[in-house]
Protein backbone atom coordinates (compact mmCIF):
# COMPACT_ATOMS: atom_id res chain seq x y z
CA UNK A 1 0.00 0.00 0.00
CA UNK A 2 1.64 3.54 -1.14
CA UNK A 3 1.51 5.83 1.68
CA UNK A 4 -0.76 8.04 0.06
CA UNK A 5 -3.23 5.62 -0.15
CA UNK A 6 -2.21 4.58 3.51
CA UNK A 7 -3.30 8.09 4.99
CA UNK A 8 -6.28 7.82 3.12
CA UNK A 9 -6.97 4.52 4.82
CA UNK A 10 -6.68 5.58 8.03
CA UNK A 11 -8.15 8.61 7.97
CA UNK A 12 -11.18 7.02 6.13
CA UNK A 13 -11.62 3.95 9.22
CA UNK A 14 -11.01 7.22 12.38
CA UNK A 15 -13.69 9.45 10.77
CA UNK A 16 -16.15 5.94 9.79
CA UNK A 17 -15.61 5.02 13.50
CA UNK A 18 -14.90 8.11 15.49
CA UNK A 19 -12.03 6.61 17.03
CA UNK A 20 -9.31 3.74 16.00
CA UNK A 21 -6.34 2.25 18.01
CA UNK A 22 -2.83 1.66 16.73
CA UNK A 23 -3.86 -2.11 16.73
CA UNK A 24 -6.76 -1.28 14.64
CA UNK A 25 -4.95 0.48 12.22
CA UNK A 26 -2.40 -1.62 11.83
CA UNK A 27 -4.23 -4.78 11.01
CA UNK A 28 -6.34 -2.57 8.63
CA UNK A 29 -3.51 -1.33 6.67
CA UNK A 30 -0.96 -4.15 6.77
CA UNK A 31 1.39 -1.35 8.28
CA UNK A 32 4.28 -1.99 11.38
CA UNK A 33 3.19 0.28 14.80
CA UNK A 34 6.36 2.14 14.14
CA UNK A 35 4.79 3.33 10.38
CA UNK A 36 1.00 3.82 11.91
CA UNK A 37 2.33 6.10 14.38
CA UNK A 38 4.27 8.47 12.37
CA UNK A 39 1.23 8.44 10.02
CA UNK A 40 -0.87 9.71 13.02
CA UNK A 41 2.08 12.39 14.30
CA UNK A 42 1.32 13.41 10.36
CA UNK A 43 -2.25 13.67 10.25
CA UNK A 44 -2.69 15.39 13.67
CA UNK A 45 -0.54 18.41 12.60
CA UNK A 46 -2.39 18.57 9.33
CA UNK A 47 -5.73 18.70 11.76
CA UNK A 48 -7.14 16.06 10.11
CA UNK A 49 -7.28 14.16 13.45
CA UNK A 50 -6.39 14.12 17.07
CA UNK A 51 -3.58 11.33 18.04
CA UNK A 52 -4.42 10.33 21.30
CA UNK A 53 -2.35 7.03 23.47
CA UNK A 54 -2.99 4.04 21.65
CA UNK A 55 -4.65 5.58 18.95
CA UNK A 56 -6.40 8.52 17.29
CA UNK A 57 -10.02 10.42 17.50
CA UNK A 58 -11.60 12.17 14.55
CA UNK A 59 -11.42 15.84 14.42
CA UNK A 60 -15.17 16.01 16.32
CA UNK A 61 -13.58 15.30 19.33
CA UNK A 62 -14.70 13.27 22.30
CA UNK A 63 -18.67 12.76 22.19
CA UNK A 64 -20.10 13.72 25.63
CA UNK A 65 -24.10 13.48 26.82
CA UNK A 66 -23.72 14.42 30.19
CA UNK A 67 -24.07 18.05 31.96
CA UNK A 68 -22.69 18.70 35.45
CA UNK A 69 -25.09 20.76 37.99
CA UNK A 70 -23.73 24.58 38.47
CA UNK A 71 -21.81 23.58 42.02
CA UNK A 72 -20.03 20.75 40.54
CA UNK A 73 -18.50 22.85 37.81
CA UNK A 74 -17.57 25.31 40.07
CA UNK A 75 -15.25 23.32 41.71
CA UNK A 76 -13.70 22.94 38.09
CA UNK A 77 -10.65 24.87 36.40
CA UNK A 78 -11.05 27.69 38.84
CA UNK A 79 -7.99 29.38 38.42
CA UNK A 80 -8.54 29.04 34.92
CA UNK A 81 -11.99 30.51 34.50
CA UNK A 82 -10.79 33.32 37.13
CA UNK A 83 -8.11 34.47 34.09
CA UNK A 84 -10.67 34.28 31.54
CA UNK A 85 -13.53 35.98 33.29
CA UNK A 86 -11.18 38.65 34.01
CA UNK A 87 -9.92 39.34 30.93
CA UNK A 88 -13.29 38.91 28.99
CA UNK A 89 -14.69 41.75 31.60
CA UNK A 90 -11.87 44.34 30.40
CA UNK A 91 -13.32 43.80 27.01
CA UNK A 92 -16.95 45.53 28.25
CA UNK A 93 -17.22 49.17 27.82
CA UNK A 94 -19.17 51.61 29.48
CA UNK A 95 -21.65 51.77 26.31
CA UNK A 96 -22.13 48.38 25.62
CA UNK A 97 -25.20 46.38 25.22
CA UNK A 98 -24.11 43.21 26.82
CA UNK A 99 -25.78 39.56 26.87
CA UNK A 100 -24.45 37.59 29.35
CA UNK A 101 -25.03 33.66 29.13
CA UNK A 102 -25.41 31.02 32.05
CA UNK A 103 -21.94 29.05 33.21
CA UNK A 104 -19.47 29.12 35.82
CA UNK A 105 -17.31 31.01 33.37
CA UNK A 106 -19.38 33.72 33.08
CA UNK A 107 -20.29 33.65 36.53
CA UNK A 108 -16.31 34.06 37.15
CA UNK A 109 -16.79 37.24 34.59
CA UNK A 110 -19.41 38.92 36.22
CA UNK A 111 -17.18 39.64 39.54
CA UNK A 112 -14.84 41.86 37.71
CA UNK A 113 -17.77 44.02 36.03
CA UNK A 114 -18.43 45.83 39.63
CA UNK A 115 -17.39 49.33 38.02
CA UNK A 116 -18.96 48.74 34.41
CA UNK A 117 -21.54 51.00 33.26
CA UNK A 118 -22.56 48.99 30.82
CA UNK A 119 -26.18 47.33 30.15
CA UNK A 120 -26.66 43.49 31.26
CA UNK A 121 -29.10 41.62 30.12
CA UNK A 122 -28.71 37.30 30.89
CA UNK A 123 -30.46 34.22 31.28
CA UNK A 124 -28.21 33.84 34.44
CA UNK A 125 -29.66 33.36 37.71
CA UNK A 126 -26.59 33.43 39.16
CA UNK A 127 -25.04 36.43 37.22
CA UNK A 128 -28.09 38.04 37.79
CA UNK A 129 -27.49 37.71 41.28
CA UNK A 130 -23.81 38.35 41.28
CA UNK A 131 -24.49 41.82 38.90
CA UNK A 132 -26.81 43.24 41.37
CA UNK A 133 -24.88 42.57 44.45
CA UNK A 134 -22.33 44.53 42.68
CA UNK A 135 -24.76 47.41 41.94
CA UNK A 136 -25.05 46.69 38.62
CA UNK A 137 -28.30 47.02 36.66
CA UNK A 138 -29.37 43.96 35.30
CA UNK A 139 -32.44 42.86 33.18
CA UNK A 140 -33.12 38.78 33.62
CA UNK A 141 -34.60 37.44 30.67
CA UNK A 142 -38.12 35.63 31.02
CA UNK A 143 -38.93 32.19 30.32
CA UNK A 144 -38.68 28.59 32.02
CA UNK A 145 -35.97 28.13 34.82
CA UNK A 146 -33.36 24.46 33.72
CA UNK A 147 -32.37 23.32 37.17
CA UNK A 148 -28.89 22.60 37.13
CA UNK A 149 -27.66 24.95 35.09
CA UNK A 150 -29.90 27.93 36.41
CA UNK A 151 -30.46 28.74 33.01
CA UNK A 152 -33.60 30.35 31.96
CA UNK A 153 -34.57 28.82 28.81
CA UNK A 154 -37.30 27.97 26.15
CA UNK A 155 -39.90 29.84 23.59
CA UNK A 156 -40.36 32.68 25.80
CA UNK A 157 -37.05 33.54 26.28
CA UNK A 158 -36.15 33.27 22.33
CA UNK A 159 -38.73 35.86 22.05
CA UNK A 160 -37.57 37.99 24.68
CA UNK A 161 -34.47 38.45 23.03
CA UNK A 162 -35.31 39.17 19.61
CA UNK A 163 -35.95 42.45 21.60
CA UNK A 164 -32.37 43.15 21.89
CA UNK A 165 -29.21 44.36 19.68
CA UNK A 166 -26.34 43.50 21.59
CA UNK A 167 -22.78 44.90 21.21
CA UNK A 168 -21.10 42.05 22.57
CA UNK A 169 -22.48 38.78 23.91
CA UNK A 170 -20.38 36.31 26.27
CA UNK A 171 -21.64 32.38 26.11
CA UNK A 172 -20.62 29.50 27.96
CA UNK A 173 -20.10 26.20 26.23
CA UNK A 174 -19.93 22.52 27.11
CA UNK A 175 -17.16 21.32 23.80
CA UNK A 176 -15.38 23.36 21.75
CA UNK A 177 -14.55 21.12 18.52
CA UNK A 178 -12.65 21.78 15.09
CA UNK A 179 -15.61 20.20 12.90
CA UNK A 180 -18.63 20.40 14.90
CA UNK A 181 -18.02 24.17 16.87
CA UNK A 182 -19.34 25.24 20.13
CA UNK A 183 -21.47 22.52 21.08
CA UNK A 184 -23.93 22.11 24.30
CA UNK A 185 -25.89 19.18 25.77
CA UNK A 186 -29.68 20.40 25.85
CA UNK A 187 -30.78 21.62 22.16
CA UNK A 188 -33.13 24.44 23.45
CA UNK A 189 -30.32 26.12 25.95
CA UNK A 190 -28.51 26.14 22.45
CA UNK A 191 -31.21 27.76 20.30
CA UNK A 192 -31.18 30.84 23.48
CA UNK A 193 -27.10 30.98 23.26
CA UNK A 194 -27.51 30.89 18.97
CA UNK A 195 -30.47 33.55 18.73
CA UNK A 196 -28.30 35.70 21.35
CA UNK A 197 -25.52 35.50 18.82
CA UNK A 198 -27.93 36.24 16.34
CA UNK A 199 -28.63 39.83 17.90
CA UNK A 200 -25.16 40.46 18.62
CA UNK A 201 -22.56 42.20 17.48
CA UNK A 202 -19.51 40.36 18.63
CA UNK A 203 -19.77 36.94 20.26
CA UNK A 204 -17.48 35.70 22.68
CA UNK A 205 -17.16 32.05 23.87
CA UNK A 206 -15.14 31.59 27.36
CA UNK A 207 -14.23 28.33 27.78
CA UNK A 208 -11.22 26.25 29.55
CA UNK A 209 -8.91 24.31 28.26
CA UNK A 210 -10.66 21.30 29.30
CA UNK A 211 -13.50 22.24 26.90
CA UNK A 212 -11.67 21.85 23.97
CA UNK A 213 -11.85 17.77 21.34
CA UNK A 214 -15.24 17.75 23.35
CA UNK A 215 -18.38 16.94 21.43
CA UNK A 216 -21.97 17.67 22.71
CA UNK A 217 -25.30 17.07 21.34
CA UNK A 218 -26.49 20.26 19.81
CA UNK A 219 -24.17 23.05 17.73
CA UNK A 220 -24.28 27.00 19.04
CA UNK A 221 -21.69 28.25 16.33
CA UNK A 222 -19.13 27.19 14.13
CA UNK A 223 -15.53 28.16 15.38
CA UNK A 224 -15.44 30.41 12.47
CA UNK A 225 -17.78 32.77 13.87
CA UNK A 226 -17.05 33.05 17.40
CA UNK A 227 -13.92 34.71 19.27
CA UNK A 228 -13.05 32.24 22.18
CA UNK A 229 -10.99 33.04 25.34
CA UNK A 230 -9.42 30.28 26.97
CA UNK A 231 -6.27 29.50 28.86
CA UNK A 232 -4.52 27.76 26.90
CA UNK A 233 -4.82 26.04 23.27
CA UNK A 234 -4.31 22.39 24.53
CA UNK A 235 -4.56 21.00 20.55
CA UNK A 236 -2.40 22.24 17.81
CA UNK A 237 -5.05 21.11 15.13
CA UNK A 238 -7.29 24.11 16.63
CA UNK A 239 -4.70 26.85 15.85
CA UNK A 240 -5.56 28.76 12.94
CA UNK A 241 -9.50 28.09 13.49
CA UNK A 242 -10.78 31.08 14.08
CA UNK A 243 -10.05 33.89 16.59
CA UNK A 244 -8.38 32.24 19.85
CA UNK A 245 -6.96 34.48 22.60
CA UNK A 246 -4.85 32.39 25.13
CA UNK A 247 -5.05 34.07 28.48
CA UNK A 248 -3.17 32.33 30.94
CA UNK A 249 -4.08 30.05 33.87
CA UNK A 250 -2.52 27.55 36.04
CA UNK A 251 -1.84 25.28 33.45
CA UNK A 252 -0.12 27.63 31.23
Amino acid sequence: MLAEERLAAILELVEASGAASVSQLCQATGASEATIRRDLLLLSRQGKLTKVHGGAVATGGRFSSEEPDLPTKARLSVEEKEAIGRYAASLVYDDDVVFLDAGTTTLAMAGYLGDSQASFVTTSIACAQRLSQLGRQVIMVGGRIKLGTEAIIGAETLTFLERYNFTKVFLGVNGIAVKQGCTTPDPEEAAVKTKAADQAYLTYVLADSSKFGKVTAATIRPLERVCIITDRIPDESFRGRGIIKEVGGSRA
